[in-house]
């Protein structure tokens, strides 16, 4: 027996800061050497000179998610994991979701639960905080953060899941002495339930006018306010799937003030528009269907320059899987629903990765490691799994994806190993796709799914260091 269990062998090796050639030693599911010419192992894969990077982190993805209004996700932690290990991503961190007169403990409970047995790949939680009573805030809320719950979403909209500012402004204080992450989806609810009522009254109910119903100035407004609660309160927070420039300049206006602001997009907002919703016959344009809605081709512009420039720290997929046709997914409501009766998300956790990787990488938008920053590096370290998942170190688990290139490939559904029955990317040209995923030195894809099943892991979660106050001298006692 070697030192080495696996050798990858030829390596173009892409960290967030460097490319390199170099053979890979992996022992019991972590990197243990990076080196040219290793020798000593039970097994080797031949890279063959194609990039290497790390697995993919989807940081941002909803799996067996209660939703509470008729709709089911389509995808479970098996089904949703697989998908994940095929298009190149190894860890995913979905939603444990606080019910309204329920505890924390509960959802996380029956969230595990929902896991048991299934995953195949590594998984860790976020919490969505929808009632922050003081049993959650100085108890609950505490001793899960303690435990690797570090992370947290709060919602400016959706009447089951919005929090109002006084609960904001606690909940962001308690974040801010227990070094959690807050992410928060910034809508005015407000302003979209009265520009609703008023497309209803008038009869415009195609899917199309759910873009109607929620403008960019609705996000503008809803982050411009989030940004000046954490400012108040001295805390970083992170803003979700931002769609397009008016909430993108309140970012990056915060940024210039020097406030802890982080970003994160989704390839909907790369590569769908305010078009793909339909026109005012037909639903077909429910399969596009999320919140923020896609804007329009400049504002897709304006999101490639803020992954090229910095703005945004990462690129998640949003993955909220609702089938197309049948009683439980986007038609839970009738087959020709009003807009604001239809399953709000899109799937796209197996096609993030290589949308990115053709349309970034391929064309010269952005650099490898800019890619690797983006779908990997920087969600590890805003959430507190950084360096054991999110790069290729020395001591890091071997999750590693090695890339086809040049290929010339159309995107179908058929292609795609979720259990939703659309991909909003149908048709597009694809040039690069993962050729081999491995998870802890594991083949989970070579061109089929591989894995036991349960074989994923449970992750608790550090305090990530970019979640810590700046600890300015201050007279509110937080």
């Amino acid at each position: 027996m070697g030192p080495f269990d696996l050798i990858v062998r030829n390596a173009k090796a892409v960290t967030a800061a460097d490319v390199f050639t170099c053979d890979i030693g992996i022992r019991d599911g972590r990197i243990v050497a990076m080196a040219e010419g290793l020798e000593g192992a039970a097994r080797e894969i031949d890279a063959a000179g194609r990039h290497v990077t790390p697995g993919g982190i989807d940081s941002h993805i909803h799996l067996d998610q209660p939703t509470g209004d008729g709709s089911v996700m389509a995808d479970d932690f098996l089904s949703g994991t697989r998908s994940a290990a095929c298009g190149g991503t190894t860890t995913v961190i979905p939603f444990a979701c606080q019910q309204k007169g329920g505890t924390l403990r509960e959802a996380v409970d029956d969230y595990h639960r929902r896991a048991e047995g299934k995953p195949l790949i590594d998984y860790a939680f976020h919490l969505i905080v929808t009632d922050p009573t003081p049993e959650v805030l100085t108890t609950e809320l505490p001793q899960l953060i303690a435990e690797g719950y570090t992370s947290f979403k709060l919602y400016m909209t959706y009447d089951a899941l919005k929090l109002d500012d006084r609960q904001i402004l606690d909940t962001l204080s308690l974040a801010r002495r227990e070094g959690a992450m807050v992410m928060l989806h910034a809508e005015n609810r407000d302003c979209i339930a009265w520009l609703t009522e008023k497309l209803l009254a008038a009869g415009h109910t195609a899917p199309r006018f759910h873009a109607s119903s929620r403008p960019m100035l609705v996000e503008r407004e809803a982050t411009h306010r989030a940004i000046a609660l954490a400012e108040l309160i001295d805390v970083p927070i992170l803003i979700v799937h931002v769609s397009g420039r008016e909430a993108l300049e309140q970012i990056r206006r915060a940024q210039g003030l020097g406030l802890k602001i982080y970003a994160e997009t989704c390839p909907q907002y790369l590569f769908l528009t305010a078009d793909s919703l339909g026109c005012d016959e037909g639903f077909e344009g429910a399969k596009c269907i999320c919140s923020p809605p896609p804007r329009d081709a400049a504002n897709q512009q304006v999101i490639w320059d803020g992954l090229e420039n910095g703005s945004f720290a990462v690129l998640s997929s949003d993955h909220a899987p609702f089938r197309f046709d049948g009683p439980d997914g986007k038609r839970a409501h009738g087959v020709n629903a009003s807009f604001d009766q239809i399953a709000n998300g899109i799937p796209g956790v197996e096609t993030r990765m290589a949308l990115l990787w053709s349309e970034g990488v391929c064309t010269g938008r952005i650099t490898p490691q800019r890619f690797v920053d983006l779908t990997s590096t920087q969600a590890a370290r805003l959430y507190g799994l950084y360096p054991r998942k999110g790069t290729l170190a020395i001591g890091s688990d071997a999750d590693l994806v090695i890339w086809d290139e040049n290929l010339e490939l159309i995107l179908d559904n058929a292609m795609l190993h979720h259990n939703v029955d659309y991909t909003p990317y149908a048709g597009r040209r694809l040039t690069a796709w993962p050729a081999l995923t491995l998870s802890r030195g594991e083949v989970v894809w070579d061109g089929t799914p591989q894995g036991t099943l349960g074989r994923g892991q449970f992750l608790p979660c550090d305090r990530p260091a970019p979640a810590m106050a700046r600890r300015r001298h201050s007279e509110l006692p937080l």
